[in-house]
């Protein structure tokens, strides 16, 4: 009877420890490295989104993740003057996308 007990306290230790790990697969690690203005215009030309990492739990450096066309993740610094100038032009393209939608679906309404 003790060592059924004591299995299966064994096993809910493990199961609690497995399921209170927290994936990491989402963080970025390091910072694209651009240097040419070629790059830089590649991304602000292909990203079609992007989102805000903090500097909490897994992820250890505050970043700016850029999702391309075709799915690639480029990871940025958020102080770096050319990625405010990406995720501007993205903004202004969703709310260009917006506005058009919105005015196509009133026209139908």
């Amino acid at each position: 009877m003790r060592f059924n007990t004591l299995f299966f306290l064994l096993i809910l230790t493990c199961l609690c420890l497995a399921l209170a790990q927290v994936s990491y697969d989402d963080c970025c690690l390091k910072y694209v490295q651009c240097t040419h203005n070629t790059m830089h215009r590649h991304i602000e030309k292909h990203a079609v989104k992007y989102r805000h990492q903090k500097a909490d739990g897994g992820c250890n450096i505050p970043a700016v993740i850029f999702t391309m066309r075709k799915g690639r993740i480029i990871c940025a610094d958020p102080k770096e003057e050319w990625v405010l100038k990406v995720m501007k032009g993205i903004s202004e393209r969703n709310q260009k996308k917006n506005k058009q939608v919105h005015a196509q679906l009133w026209r139908k309404g």
